[in-house]
């Protein structure tokens, strides 16, 4: 089954793309450096955390991971990781990480889920494609760390970038343009995110008896 051709594979502006993965690597230098890691951990946080969830997805959909063929990612993570490495603590010691890691999942989620569309992939199965792309180099950071994962934790973030994602697909399925699809569901899952930081707002834990 094939669903809208209108749907183009999404196209950036060189700096949106580029400062969404600098963004989200800076996440993941920000957690070495919370971690007192050296800079080669540094670096390696800010790759996984910038690539990792839409290098996933370029995987599932059979395609080259979106950051080999590209020139200047790597190239903007390292000199992230740099900038990260030479902060003062105080940038890493506040909410700095959980605020760039939300910016990061809601713009990512979204652009996921319209690659996704690109590709012919059914709508829901997009929506899922999305959520990878925003939440898999997180966890895959989390993991690395030793650090709680965020996806056991009841605070919305997944759900987050499911909104961002599920909104996408819906804009763009009904013919919105792909720009302002992409920018809705962004903001929409960004804000989410951050209401759920600012508020604590947490999904509720399986409590049932047998």
């Amino acid at each position: 089954m094939t669903f809208p051709a209108a749907i183009a594979a999404p196209v950036l502006p060189p700096f949106v793309d580029l400062a969404g993965t600098a963004v989200f690597a800076l996440s993941g230098a920000l957690m070495a450096a919370r971690l007192n890691q050296t800079f080669v951990t540094c670096a390696f946080f800010a790759l996984v955390t910038g690539v990792g969830g839409g290098s996933v997805r370029d995987l599932l959909l059979g395609q080259p991971a979106f950051w080999l063929r590209d020139f200047w990612i790597a190239p903007v993570i390292l000199v992230t990781a740099t900038i990260a490495w030479w902060l003062p603590s105080k940038w890493w010691s506040g909410r700095w990480l959980e605020w760039a890691d939300a910016i990061g999942l809601a713009a990512f989620a979204a652009l996921g889920t319209a690659k996704a569309l690109a590709f012919d992939v059914a709508p829901l199965a997009a929506v899922i494609l999305g959520v990878v792309t925003g939440c898999v180099g997180g966890i895959i950071r989390d993991v690395i760390a030793g650090v709680p994962s965020i996806l056991m934790r009841p605070e919305l973030y997944v759900t987050a970038a499911a909104l961002a994602a599920a909104l996408c697909a819906g804009l763009l399925l009904i013919g919105v343009a792909q720009p302002l699809a992409m920018a809705i569901a962004a903001l929409a899952g960004f804000a989410l995110r951050g209401a759920a930081m600012i508020w604590r707002i947490e999904l509720p834990a399986y409590s049932r008896e047998a």
